[in-house]
């Protein structure tokens, strides 16, 4: 989420000096307004009644009436102006009172009556920005609640259903072995949830240690592929590797966690006797890895989606397939963290090619995620 330009912009020091030479000005003519009032008031009175006074009296007196014109014209100011102060420091009130009970739908100056006001105006926006943005904080934070306890609930409601079913009388040994492997492959699935949940969020904390260090990307992508060869021979599927050589710098753990994740993607999402296809493109300071698929596709409207937390896309390609929607959250953060970025390009039915552009050097802060 990100704030306006209004917000963004900060005032530069040449416009702080000219609002403040401006308020001196303001200041001096006031009093000089108000001073020459008293001069010309008094001296009608000395006249007006014939006194002779000395100087030094005519002037403490001038002097005088002077500062009690200055305080009866603030205290004027302060009294006209000091309804409207109090309306939109009560609705403040107010709001701030409502934002910590945890009512976020709050709105300050609904009716624009201090939009004209430039810092005042400037101030409520700000507030009014800053309860928006919590609002949207507080609905994502339900919305992850809700998605993990659907994601919790249903392998633990299989869990149930086939534990009561092992305790009926009459099971022959293979109807056992069955349920137990159900239950058996249920557990997997709430611990890949747990791994990725808490993966997730060392990825996203700010006090973990980084640990970076030059590697063979080339190397690494060819590992992953040899340690996933028994899913790609399973599906009978090609692999085809096209790989430049080049040391890069950065988390050889973590961008390992990229490749593997992405390419059983591709392998899980392959049809049997598809290929899959991993290159590099080694450019100026940077890497490009694209790894292609000739799989079922993602329907344009779900390619914007695939990186967000939990989303699974159509059914199509849910039906029958495992995992809990983090994986892609996962590779996105991790490629971030390294600087880089990663695109998505697909025809539904024709395969899928994703594209992880990476910097050779990243400048990487000192403290980051394992």
């Amino acid at each position: 989420m990100r704030r306006t330009d209004k917000t963004n912009r900060k005032p530069s020091l040449g416009l702080f000096i000219w609002k403040g030479a401006i308020a001196i000005i303001a200041v001096i003519l006031f009093c000089a307004a108000v001073y020459t009032s008293a001069y010309f008031l008094f001296m009608w009175f000395y006249d007006y009644r014939g006194l002779n006074w000395n100087d030094y009296y005519v002037h403490l007196a001038v002097w005088g009436l002077g500062v009690l014109l200055f305080v009866i014209t603030a205290l004027l100011i302060n009294f006209i102006t000091r309804p409207k102060q109090m309306i939109v420091w009560n609705e403040m009130l107010i709001a701030f009172r409502k934002i910590a009970k945890g009512d976020f739908s709050v709105i300050v100056d609904q009716e624009g009556k201090f939009r004209n006001h430039s810092q005042l105006g400037e101030f409520v926006d700000s507030i009014n920005e800053m309860t928006q943005e919590l609002k949207q904080v507080e609905q994502l934070r339900q919305q992850f609640i809700s998605n993990v306890s659907h994601e919790i609930q249903s392998p633990l409601t299989s869990i149930r259903g086939f534990a009561s079913m092992l305790q009926q009388d009459g099971l022959t040994r293979e109807e056992q072995q069955h349920y137990l492997s159900i239950i058996e492959k249920e557990t997997i699935r709430l611990s890949g949830l747990s791994d990725n949940l808490m993966k997730l969020t060392s990825l996203e904390s700010d006090h973990i240690q980084w640990d970076m260090a030059p590697f063979s990307l080339d190397k690494q992508l060819t590992d992953i592929v040899l340690a996933s060869e028994p899913q790609w021979l399973e599906k009978e599927q090609d692999i085809e590797l096209e790989l430049a050589e080049v040391i890069m710098h950065g988390n050889a753990e973590l961008l390992s966690q990229v490749w593997l994740n992405l390419l059983h993607n591709a392998i899980k999402f392959t049809p049997p006797h598809g290929r899959i296809t991993i290159q590099s493109v080694k450019n100026e300071g940077t890497i490009t890895v694209r790894i292609s698929d000739t799989g079922i596709g993602i329907p344009r409207e779900d390619q914007a989606r695939i990186f967000e937390r939990f989303y699974k896309g159509d059914k199509q390609r849910t039906r029958t397939m495992e995992g809990n929607g983090l994986g892609l959250s996962i590779v996105k953060r991790i490629v971030e963290l390294h600087q880089g970025s990663i695109r998505v390009e697909s025809v539904p039915g024709e395969g899928t090619t994703l594209d992880v552009k990476l910097p050779l050097q990243p400048l990487l802060p000192a403290k980051s995620v394992i």
